[in-house]
This record gives structure tokens, sequence and C-alpha cells, in this order.
């Protein structure tokens, strides 16, 4: 039996006791998934029923439901190993990046120095017979600037390495996942929109005892120019909730939604924004220092593919030398490409992030536009929103009021009713 995480989230936010409606809310569900989830995950749980005199219904749940479900249930025992097991493989993916950009440095530049040395051997042999080397001038040129200033990059790694400390300590990522982060980016900042966007358009409906109009709801929708006109937008919502829309004399649509005025316990209203905000995408929650090492890593790593491109471009020198020089010389063009794509990739992101974000503040103002009209709202809109409040009731099913509940024997609970019926009779004759 598979069970729905987010209806078992939200009975644990909601103290182990809820109704269907508290959990469409909450979860931002459908009534009628929401129902179904309860009651297999009552049934599992060996939780209980409890039915008010006015035939509503509260489920009630044990608190340690997980534990009972991982016991019962050999697929909850699996997603949670294999929960576990895709994390570290997913971390282990994510240092492989800054791992494989190491070993491209080492290998290319260890294979540099192999050639320079290949080539300094023959040139001192050539110089001694011809008294020239002119051809070991560019190799020698690039592997001392990489190697004769020793000293000072010494200092500057010293120094480097305690501003990494520190931008570690701040940012919670190593040089590994630094890297991965300059190069994917730290995942989607709005991947749970709609449930946000489903939690508040069940919290507003919820504070506002279960009726609305289409104008409070507007500010968490994306509603294009022809849903404004006739409030379609307002049908995904009636059917997710079941809803149902009443006429007030004038002609003016308000929406009531019956399953969500039944609650299980008196609950301050839900605290929301004015309306649904998408965050931005950053490109990196990575410090500053260490994007500088990063990106300092990947040029100098782009440059030294470049400068073996040119030493290995004829072949020859990996025959004579074979070993390490051969197998690098296998993968060269494996190195260049993530050389190139380590430092392309994250320059097309940036573009691609730019764009994404002009669209989201698009979507924002829009939705902030209806947030303001609802707070100015004119004399019909205001009348629109008096008429819905006839239809906004609550009803809490509380333990007193209870005519049912599997916790016990029917004949306890009849006998307990007719000791409160009698109890409430000589309490009026008195």
């Amino acid at each position: 039996m598979k069970f729905d995480p987010k209806i078992m989230q939200a009975v644990e936010q909601l103290n182990y006791r809820v109704t269907v409606g508290d959990v469409a809310t909450r979860a931002g569900l459908e009534i009628s998934l929401a129902q179904r989830g309860l009651l297999t995950l009552v049934s599992e749980t060996n939780g209980h029923l409890q039915v008010s005199e006015r035939g509503e219904i509260a489920y009630l749940f044990p608190r340690n439901l997980r534990t009972i479900l991982r016991n019962k249930s050999l697929r909850l025992r699996l997603q949670e190993w294999g929960t576990r097991i895709w994390q570290v493989l997913f971390y282990l993916i994510r240092i492989s990046f800054g791992i494989f950009l190491v070993i491209s440095i080492i290998l290319i530049f260890v294979t540099i120095a192999l050639i320079a040395m290949s080539s300094s051997r023959g040139g001192n042999s050539n110089s001694r017979r011809h008294g020239g080397g002119m051809p070991l001038f560019l190799p020698h040129f690039w592997f001392g600037s990489f190697f004769n200033r020793n000293p000072h990059r010494q200092v500057q790694n010293r120094s480097a390495k305690q501003k990494h400390h520190q931008d570690r300590a701040a940012e919670q990522l190593n040089f590994f996942e630094a890297v991965f982060s300059f190069l994917f980016g730290d995942g989607n900042p709005n991947a749970n929109l709609e449930e946000r966007r489903w939690y508040n358009i069940g919290s507003v409906i919820h504070n506002h005892g279960g009726a609305v109009v289409a104008e409070q709801i507007a500010p968490h929708l994306d509603i294009s120019p022809t849903q404004a006109i006739d409030e379609a937008y307002m049908l995904p919502v009636l059917i997710r909730f079941d809803g149902r829309p009443e006429v007030s004399p004038t002609g003016d649509i308000v929406y009531r939604f019956p399953a969500l005025q039944t609650t299980a316990a008196n609950k301050q209203e839900n605290s929301l924004a004015a309306y649904l905000r998408e965050f931005f995408w950053n490109f990196s929650r990575v410090g500053t220092e260490q994007t500088l090492l990063v990106v300092g890593l990947g040029f100098l790593n782009l440059i030294g593919a470049l400068i073996l491109r040119s030493l290995l471009s004829d072949g020859a020198i990996a025959v004579q030398l074979g070993g390490l020089v051969a197998f690098v010389q296998s993968i060269f063009w494996l190195l260049l490409g993530y050389g190139i794509g380590f430092l392309g990739v994250p320059l097309v992101r940036y573009f691609w992030i730019q764009r994404r974000n002009r669209q989201i503040e698009r979507r924002n103002q829009q939705r902030q536009k209806y947030a303001l009209a609802l707070n100015r709202a004119d004399a019909n809109l205001q009348h629109k929103i008096q008429f819905a409040q006839q239809f906004a009731i609550q009803s809490v099913v509380t333990q007193e009021d209870l005519a049912y509940t599997s916790e016990t024997e029917l004949l306890e609970q009849e006998i307990e009713r007719l000791d409160r019926t009698d109890s409430d009779s000589r309490h009026l004759l008195s």
C-alpha cells in the first residue's frame, strides 16, 4: 500500500487529530485524495474514527504512526533505504566534478613537465652540436611561468586556504561541493511552488471560514487575461477543494467550500504572505573567494589543455615517451572538452538564469497587482466579500459532541450518550 508523505506530514503537524479539510488545507491536496489517504492511513496504523452528532468525522492517529507503518510495510523500508543510498550516490556525483578537475590539472601539467624535460635533454644535446635551442622556447616559457614563482605562490596558497576555510564555514561547502555549485547551481528554489500555492489557497479559504470571492484567491494563481474576465481560474480550486459557487441577488459569485469548514480543533488563522512570491534563481551560493578559486583553476585547466594540444599535435612525442604521455594523448579530447565545458556551462547558465528571473519578476508583479487591488477594494468588491461571509462558518469536532468513536465499544458509547442527555435535561430543569 502506498502512503502519501504529504498526508503523514500534515497529520504530524496537526497533532495527530485531523479532519479531511484540515489535511487538504495543510497539504494542498484534493479533497478526494485527502479522504482516501486518511482512510488508508487510519486503517494501517490502528487509528480511530470520531463522528460528531452532526455526522462530521475526525481521524485520530497514534503518535508513533511512522514506526507502525515502517514495521508493517516493506515498501516504506525500501524507500528509506533507497533515499539514504541515493543521498550518498548524489554526494559522490557532486564531488566527482571537483575531483576530475584536480585530476585533469595534475595529468595535464605532469605531462607538460615530462615533455619539457624530454625536450630539454634533447635540446641540450642539440645545443652542444648546433648551439641552438629555439624549438624549446615556448614549452620552457609556459613551464617556467607555472613553476618558477613557487615562493610567492606558496604565500598566496596559504592565504587562499585561510580564506577558503572561512568561506566554507560561512557557506558550509567544501571545495569539491563548490565546484558542483559553480557548474550547476544549487537546485530549483521553487521546486515546491505548487505545494506552497495550494497551501496558501487552502489557508485563505480556512481563514475566511470556508467562503471566499475570486479576488481573494487571485494573488496566489497565475492568471491569463482571458481567465480574469469570467473567473475561470477558480475552476481548479473548486475541483481540488470540492467547492461550489453561490450567486448573490446582485449577480455576484462567491465560492463556498463545505469540506474545509470542518476542523478537528479551534485553530488560529494560518499566517501567509499577501501573494505567492516565487524565489529568484541564484547563480551559486558559493562565496566570492571560493568562486575566484574555482574559476582560476578552470582557466588554468583550459590553458594547460591548449598548451598540451600544441605539444601533442604531431603525436610523435607520445609515441616516443609512451607511458603517461601516451595515456594522456588517448584521453586528451576528454580533458579539453571538460576544460571548455567547465567554463562554458556556467556561462550559458548565467544568461539562462537572467532570463528566468525576468519571467519570475513579471509573474510576481502580476500577483502583487491582484493583492494590491484586494487591499484597495472598491464598494462592489467589499459588497461581494460581505456576501461571502454569510456562508462563512467553522464547525469543530470536539470530544464532547461525539456520537461515535472507534476507540470504545458501542454499548459504552450509548451509555455515555444517555448519561450526557440526562445530565443536560436535569440541568435545564434546574
